[in-house]
């Protein structure tokens, strides 16, 4: 019998995880529609990763920041003004692009703006989550955030094809501008969340973000994680070439593109909806390697796809390995970091977790101007895993985390 996730009996959280849900949706009908979109305004591949690095720059130059803003300041009130700068950042890609002034340059500078602002948003965001819930329910809290952010990446993914075939590419972006007032409306429902701040923190400054990367050199369980998160995901991201793939490949249109697009979100949402009715999680350490193991082979087989039926089927498990690591990895993290330094840690971690598939779009884009798309991916997939056990051997303590050396956490059930 499927029963109610703990995390979602707590009202606040329950508010946030909605808004996330609706908002999700927007914004990765956004992102696939932009590759798109550069796809049919060039056919160089190495145009495609200049997404990312428009991307990575910003979260490189700003993140840390971010962090030390999040542990400072209102975290609901920083996630307020970064919602609401992504939604006019929308709106104006979407006025360029109808009004046919929108240029590649253009998309880069809107992309790399966008990512200013989740440079602020996401150590806000997810040290935040820890402040609705308490510890007990936060592995489940993880697991409910990743089926949002999944069940969104389904739903856009999918719906872009549509949406651009019958309302144009500029329709896009006014649904996802849109869109984000689902966070926003979530987010004045919440109210004032308490956070525990200290003395130390009395605003930026150099030492507060050197104490944030301190603590996390000191933690070797979390720099292994974030480690591992950036080296398989820089060598096995090839979202940026799914246009290539789908249009030179496989030979297909926009509608299954679309399809294609959302086959790793529904992997990784019935994951993470498996992984919410578990009571607990045990060997933790064991499943995350194994699962970035499985992504990295996945990863392989959806390189050497000439069928849209196997590519979609091996995309669909690299979602689910890739969902239930991130399950993990966040709740180890989160549990492992006291409250007064969690955005830091978070702003850190931003650094690999949108480094590793940024780098890893741009590095896509070169390998397939010089090799094509397909091998590309496959050596993607092969680095992935050769990657994981140079890691392994430097913190073998990742094969015996059980899930259980942690820190309390978390605020009172409400």
């Amino acid at each position: 019998m499927i029963r109610i996730p703990p995390s979602l009996k707590h009202r606040r959280f329950f508010y946030l995880w909605l808004g996330q849900l609706l908002s999700i949706a927007g914004t990765q009908m956004q992102i696939w529609a932009l590759f798109w979109h550069i796809r049919t305004l060039t056919d160089q591949p190495i145009a495609l990763g200049g997404v990312g690095l428009a991307r990575i720059l910003p979260i490189v130059f700003f993140s840390l920041v971010g962090g030390v803003i999040a542990d400072s300041f209102d975290r609901r009130k920083i996630l307020l003004i970064t919602q609401s700068a992504a939604a006019l950042l929308a709106l104006a890609l979407g006025l360029l692009t109808q009004s046919g002034q929108i240029t590649i340059w253009l998309i880069y500078a809107l992309t790399a703006l966008q990512a200013v602002a989740i440079a602020f948003d996401s150590p806000a965001r997810q040290a935040l989550v820890p402040n609705l819930v308490p510890a007990k329910d936060l592995p489940n809290a993880f697991s409910m955030t990743s089926t949002a952010w999944q069940t969104g990446a389904i739903l856009g993914p999918a719906l872009s094809g549509f949406v651009i075939a019958f309302g144009g590419q500029e329709a896009v972006y006014y649904i996802n501008a849109i869109s984000y007032l689902a966070v926003i409306v979530a987010l004045i429902l919440i109210g004032p969340v308490s956070q525990t701040k200290t003395d130390r923190i009395a605003g930026v400054s150099w030492n507060s973000i050197r104490e944030g990367i301190q603590f996390i050199v000191n933690k070797p369980i979390i720099l292994a994680t974030m480690l591992l998160d950036f080296v398989a995901t820089f060598f096995a991201s090839a979202n940026t070439l799914m246009p290539i793939i789908a249009r030179d490949v496989l030979h297909v249109g926009v509608l299954e593109y679309g399809w294609l697009s959302a086959a790793q979100s529904v992997g990784a949402v019935i994951a993470a909806l498996i992984v919410s009715q578990l009571h607990e999680l045990r060997r933790q350490g064991q499943l995350f390697l194994g699962s970035v193991v499985v992504f990295g082979l996945a990863t392989v087989v959806f390189g050497a796809s000439s069928s849209l039926v196997l590519a979609w089927f091996a995309l669909a498990v690299t979602g689910a390995a890739d969902s239930v690591s991130t399950i993990i990895r966040n709740t180890i993290r989160q549990l492992q970091t006291p409250d007064h330094i969690r955005g830091r840690m978070t702003s850190v971690n931003q650094i690999f977790f949108q480094g590793g598939p940024q780098l890893g779009e741009v590095e896509a884009g070169v390998m397939a101007q010089l090799f094509g798309a397909p091998l590309a991916i496959i050596t993607g997939g092969i680095g992935c895993i050769v990657g994981l056990g140079l890691i392994i051997r430097k913190w073998p303590l990742l094969l015996t985390y059980n899930g259980d050396e942690h820190l309390p956490a978390g605020a009172p059930a409400d």
